[in-house]
């Protein structure tokens, strides 16, 4: 089973701060498991393009829901038919897994 896999099906853990973020090794291994997504200061984002706006609402709306189920919440910034989509751990100031666990499993949106 791939790594990107393995983050898809992984559930987010309470993060109440108290723990380092991941360092920058860390993030770079688990940047290599998913497509698209960069390092962007002490967050990961990606850009995703749509055909309208329409489909960037639905898939805005998607967003909204794995990061409720998660209860790990993104920046999301939109546009016409464009969005882009950013992650990174509040509590800790940096990234923890939580973050790539939900990159992968946005990402898992296209694969249905």
């Amino acid at each position: 089973m791939s790594i990107h896999c393995e983050l898809g099906n992984q559930k987010c853990k309470p993060c109440e701060g108290g723990v380092a973020a991941l360092d920058e090794e860390a993030c770079r291994a688990y940047l290599d498991a998913l497509e698209g997504w960069v390092l962007a200061g002490s967050a990961i984002e990606k850009a995703y393009r749509f055909q309208n706006h329409h489909e960037v609402m639905a898939f805005v709306n998607a967003v909204a829901w794995i990061s409720h189920r998660e209860g790990h919440h993104p920046e999301i910034t939109v546009g016409y038919a464009d969005c882009r989509v950013r992650y990174w751990t509040h509590a800790i100031g940096g990234l923890s897994e939580n973050d790539f666990i939900c990159a992968a499993k946005v990402d898992s949106l296209f694969q249905l």
